[in-house]
């Protein structure tokens, strides 16, 4: 979680902050008294998805 929080700017005390308040950014799984966030949701948020390119009207010859 604190990796995950360095990515977005969030400080480590923000983070488990937020993580209590169930307000973290990102969906967290609780292992015992530690916080995951899943690698995928990481991804994602720090890629998303590009737009698909405008269509091309027109004939192109």
């Amino acid at each position: 979680m604190v990796t995950a929080g360095h990515f977005l700017g969030i400080s480590r005390n923000t983070a488990y902050r937020l993580a209590r308040r169930g307000a973290f950014p990102l969906p967290l799984v609780r292992v015992g008294t530690q916080y995951r966030v899943p690698t995928a949701a990481l991804i994602a948020a720090l890629h998303p998805k590009a737009e698909a390119p405008p269509a091309i009207s027109g004939d192109a010859s």
